[in-house]
């Protein structure tokens, strides 16, 4: 870090820090409490304790459960359709066993989680079928149960098996681990299913040569690509009867079809309510290659088109090649120039702020944020200054964010600049969809609060968001509250 930038870091965190206290007075100096790493006041969101995050003018967010009541490592939430009960994927961690917990949002402090399903392998997706029941993913299989039945375990149906699980064979004979081995999915309104197939590698393994394509993408179906299931005439997907009689030869049941491939970990995605209507928007947002520099690659948006590439592990940002591919690129037959190769090649819709990480995105259609209605709204996860944000955008009539002309800003934690102008290594400036910030200043300060890490999301059927922190273990609830001054420069 440049002495600059440090001090740029040390003067966001003491800027802060002061705005904060001289914002909440006494009661700041005095928080009866913590919770999560949370130093809590008597100020409610609503029915929770509010968080002092930088929010939007009108929000609020409030901490509704947290490591204190049990929770380990969320990754989803949705609400149980009727009910005012949530299902939660908590994962448990990367080498420990997940589990469903149900959500009481009304019981007491401390009562309001309560497991329904154990033992559940990098448990990760949930999602509402088009037959109002839950779904929910683990590292190699989809499956719905009942969470309010006495025993929801013995509810549980399979109805995809086989995915690839932590390790895959990319190359006959070796084994290879699984970098991204988690399986977000999303329906559409026809009931089809569409799931991540995240890369095995950040760039690719084997290495990369000037004669091989990246054998990973060569897999048969592709791995780094959205694998979609069709269910019958009526959009329901039958169970699974029973586990393949020799588990260790692992066949995906029902059989997939590659949607489009070329993407390295597709942790978050959006289908508009009318797709797959044509002309509606089916949404990704990338997670892009982890490369040392905090402001390259950009993450993206990405318009999803059956049988599109859209880039992994040869493209980046809107037409770049990956370095050690470029000699790759020019002598190929079958991959040459692909990152300029229109008709093969698509390339991002937007880009998104760098290394901000994507794991949630979804369509505001709820009624407590009316501002917010059809807009797409986005969670950006990532450790870098570009991360630990909540970003709402503006969409035409297909679902699609609208492009604004460059320059384009995106903000930073605890830089040198507050903004940064969206660009690639070869323009210093291109258009891009402009995202508001709803939830904007969530980096780390002591004695207030922990860098927050935002995962997946819901709306709630009275309107408000609610979502999940892995790093701090915490359910929280985006309401709205009194627009109030904004606080004087000190």
């Amino acid at each position: 870090m440049t002495m600059r930038a440090f001090a740029a870091a040390i003067a966001c965190l003491s800027a802060a820090t002061l705005v904060l206290i001289a914002s909440e007075g006494p009661r700041a100096e005095g928080a009866a409490r913590r919770k999560s790493g949370y130093a809590l006041t008597s100020d409610m969101c609503g029915p929770y304790p509010k968080l002092r995050i930088g929010m939007r003018s009108g929000y609020c967010i409030g901490l509704a459960a947290g490591k204190e009541d049990g929770l380990q490592f969320p990754r989803s939430i949705v609400q149980i359709p009727g009910t005012r009960f949530f299902v939660v994927a908590d994962m448990g961690g990367w080498g420990a066993p997940g589990r469903l917990r149900l959500f009481d949002p009304q019981a007491a402090e401390g009562k309001r989680l309560k497991d329904l399903i154990t033992g559940l392998e990098l448990l990760h997706g949930l999602a509402v079928g088009i037959d109002g029941r839950i779904y929910a993913s683990t590292v190699d299989t989809i499956f719905r149960f009942d969470p309010l039945a006495p025993k929801p375990a013995d509810t549980r149906e399979d109805i995809v098996r086989g995915l690839p699980g932590k390790e895959v064979t990319i190359v006959a004979g070796k084994k290879v681990g699984y970098s991204h081995p988690l399986k977000h999915f999303v329906f559409d309104r026809t009931g089809r299913l569409y799931v991540n197939i995240g890369a095995p590698s950040d760039g690719c393994d084997p290495a990369p040569s000037e004669s091989k394509a990246c054998a990973a993408g060569e897999a048969s179906p592709p791995l780094a690509a959205i694998w979609v299931f069709t269910p019958p005439a009526g959009g329901i997907f039958p169970k699974l009867e029973k586990p393949p009689a020799n588990p260790k030869k692992r066949e995906v049941s029902p059989k997939p079809e590659v949607y489009a491939e070329g993407l390295r970990n597709s942790m978050a995605l959006a289908t508009h309510p009318q797709f797959p209507d044509p002309g509606f928007a089916f949404l990704q947002g990338e997670n892009a290659r982890d490369l040392p520099d905090a402001f390259k690659p950009n993450e993206e948006i990405n318009a999803l088109e059956r049988g599109k590439h859209y880039g992994w592990p040869y493209c980046y940002d809107l037409k770049t090649a990956i370095p050690e591919y470029t000699a790759f690129l020019k002598t190929n037959e079958k991959y040459r120039d692909l990152c300029n190769d229109t008709v093969r090649y698509k390339p991002p819709h937007s880009l998104m702020p760098p290394h901000g990480a994507p794991l949630a995105m979804f369509y505001y259609l709820g009624a407590k944020f009316p501002e917010l209605k059809g807009q797409l709204i986005v969670g950006l996860h990532g450790y870098r200054p570009a991360g630990s944000r909540v970003l709402a955008y503006e969409v035409d009539a297909h679902g699609f964010p609208k492009l604004s002309l460059a320059p384009v800003q995106y903000g930073v934690s605890c830089g040198p600049e507050p903004t940064r102008i969206y660009a690639t290594d070869s323009e210093a400036q291109v258009d891009a969809a402009k995202g508001t910030e709803l939830i904007s200043g969530w980096y780390s300060v002591k004695g207030v609060r922990p860098r927050g890490r935002p995962v997946g999301m819901t709306v709630a059927s009275d309107g408000a968001i609610w979502l999940v922190d892995d790093q701090n273990k915490t359910i929280l609830r985006i309401d709205t509250e009194p627009a109030s001054d904004p606080i004087k420069p000190l």
